[in-house]
């Protein structure tokens, strides 16, 4: 997603605090156009990685899509979506996990 300039993205290690995934990843796009193009790069790049999706919920034009990949869970928001949710304070005890430096 960074590739397609996603905003604030923040990956979250939430192994032994959720029963669903083990990571979490959260990311901002800045219209439903935007929203469209990073869910589209993260399903290219996961099926690159031969990593299928388990589901997907949500519309780009909703300001929200969620991609179940069972080991990760990736939410992409629009910046009033991602403020309203406020999604992170759900996942406040878990380590958040560096991203590499581009």
């Amino acid at each position: 997603m960074e590739a397609k300039q996603a905003d604030d993205i923040r990956v979250f290690d939430v192994r032994g605090i959720s029963s669903v995934t083990d990571f979490t990843v959260v990311a901002t796009g800045t219209s439903a156009p935007h929203l469209k193009a990073l869910v589209e790069e993260t399903k290219r790049r996961m099926k690159e990685l031969k990593v299928n999706c388990y589901r997907m919920s949500g519309e780009p034009d909703s300001g929200w899509v969620v991609a179940d990949y069972i080991d990760a869970v990736i939410h992409v928001f629009s910046v009033e979506a991602r403020a309203y949710y406020a999604i992170e304070k759900i996942w406040a005890t878990a380590k958040e996990v560096p991203l590499p430096q581009s």
